[in-house]
């Protein structure tokens, strides 16, 4: 621990006239959590961390082994700018560490720094930028949210008097006092759905701030009489709310190794390898990328979400598109993750089948530029195209038998993750639907 670092931070609490500070991490299923002291007590903190029963947070910890410690990181240290007065806040994000001090393998954002410098001891620097979609929904008279859409609009309409407008122009002034870079935000296609965009950047420091965004949102939201949600499809018959991710390999001097000008695409041997990695484990991955039961019915055909394993230069029905801009904007657009998910493990497994790639010098078919869901059977075997996973349990089929998954994830998680997500299934497939009711019930 620096002590300049920690003299900065001590001298923005006091300077901003800080109260509380957020201690603040990620579950493994993406659900944020935190544990809030009083700045009087944050140097102890960043001395000692603070202790937390681990075997009450998902995926952390069996009660033998409950005795977790939240670790600041000082550097992450941003004021809140929509608390002021007696109850102003800091966020700070932690590692979170086990009783003999190590880092414990419970713990994402660890998988994720593992991961990162594995491509740093390759020379690279993996950035992502993520596209953040979600629903804006009217909330009854206790507060409590409805299916009721803020708006009727649709793809980049400005209404009237738009609530929805409001909450992302708040979202993108809170964002942007904390050094987030929020490139544009937009109505998406669906009533009430909105999309907010971040500036790339390192995939650590992209997943960090998920920590402080969805809160920022949901605050918003509710100033506003409205609830956010990320959930990947809240309502049928219309789209759902994805995160396309944007990948880049950056070298230490700024160098974008995805591009070549040189090839007639201006894409290089390394980002066709990258995207041939991407390709080839894309079902193997999907369990962490797209999560949740719910997950699944957003990757449907019909509603541009993508269904098969498939890349594209300007096809918006693969699953990986190569979106417009050479040099330095090169990148590589991953579209099954969802914002529902844990983006530590995300862009973990997001890189590790990428660098896969890169090893074994993957080579990608050919792009598809043609819209997937009319192709027959016959032309998707002379595309080489595969189907993802149609819902959870086939997509943690995949993941079990997958050494790449496995040894990115740890032991730990992949254990943890999959004993909570078969529940989940379990707990899914026992319902009855209002669907079956309705379809059912008078005709049999």
């Amino acid at each position: 621990m620096g002590k300049k670092v920690l003299d900065k931070a001590m001298s923005t609490i006091e300077e901003e006239k800080v109260e509380f500070v957020l201690l603040q991490f990620m579950d493994i299923l993406g659900i944020v959590k935190n544990v809030t002291i009083p700045s009087s007590r944050f140097e102890q903190a960043v001395t000692d961390g603070v202790a937390f029963d681990g075997s009450s947070i998902l995926g952390y910890a069996t009660i033998e082994e409950s005795d977790l410690r939240a670790q600041p990181i000082l550097e992450t240290l941003k004021v809140l700018p929509w608390t002021s007065g007696k109850v102003k806040s800091a966020g700070i994000v932690c590692n979170i560490h086990d009783p003999s001090g190590r880092r414990h393998g419970g713990d994402p954002r660890f998988v994720l720094e593992k991961m990162m410098d594995k491509a740093r001891k390759k020379g690279w620097i993996f950035n992502t930028g993520p596209e953040y979609e979600f629903f804006l929904f009217r909330t009854d008279e206790m507060g409590n949210p409805t299916r009721t859409h803020s708006d009727s609009g649709g793809y980049f309409d400005l209404l009237p008097l738009d609530t929805g407008d409001i909450v992302r122009k708040k979202s993108t002034h809170h964002l942007n006092a904390l050094g987030y870079n929020v490139e544009a935000s937009h109505h998406e296609v669906a009533p009430g759905q909105h999309e907010l965009d971040l500036k790339y950047t390192d995939a650590l420091s992209s997943a960090d701030r998920v920590l402080t965004l969805k809160p920022a949102l949901k605050t918003c939201a509710i100033e506003h009489g409205l609830h956010a949600t990320f959930m990947p499809k809240p309502v049928h018959g219309i789209c759902g709310s994805g995160m396309h991710i944007h990948e880049s390999l950056i070298t230490p001097e700024g160098k974008n190794v995805f591009y070549s000008k040189r090839s007639k695409d201006g894409l290089s041997r390394l980002c066709k390898w990258f995207i041939g990695g991407s390709l080839r484990y894309a079902r193997e991955t999907c369990a962490i990328l797209a999560s949740w039961v719910n997950s699944y019915k957003r990757l449907v055909p019909g509603f541009e979400a993508p269904v098969y394993v498939s890349w594209a230069h300007k096809n918006r029905s693969a699953l990986i598109r190569m979106p417009p801009g050479r040099g330095m904007s090169t990148r590589v657009e991953i579209r099954n993750p969802d914002p529902a998910g844990n983006p530590y493990l995300q862009y973990a497994v997001a890189l590790a089948a990428g660098l896969k790639g890169i090893e074994e010098k993957i080579e990608p078919p050919a792009p598809v530029e043609r819209d997937i869901y009319k192709l027959t059977e016959a032309q998707h075997e002379q595309y080489e195209i595969r189907p993802l996973p149609e819902n959870l349990s086939e997509a943690l089929d995949e993941l079990e038998g997958s050494d790449l998954v496995k040894e990115t994830l740890g032991p730990h998680i992949t254990s943890h993750f999959t004993y909570i997500k078969r529940q989940e299934w379990d707990e899914y497939r026992q319902q009855v639907t209002n669907w079956e009711v309705e379809k059912f019930l008078s005709a049999l």
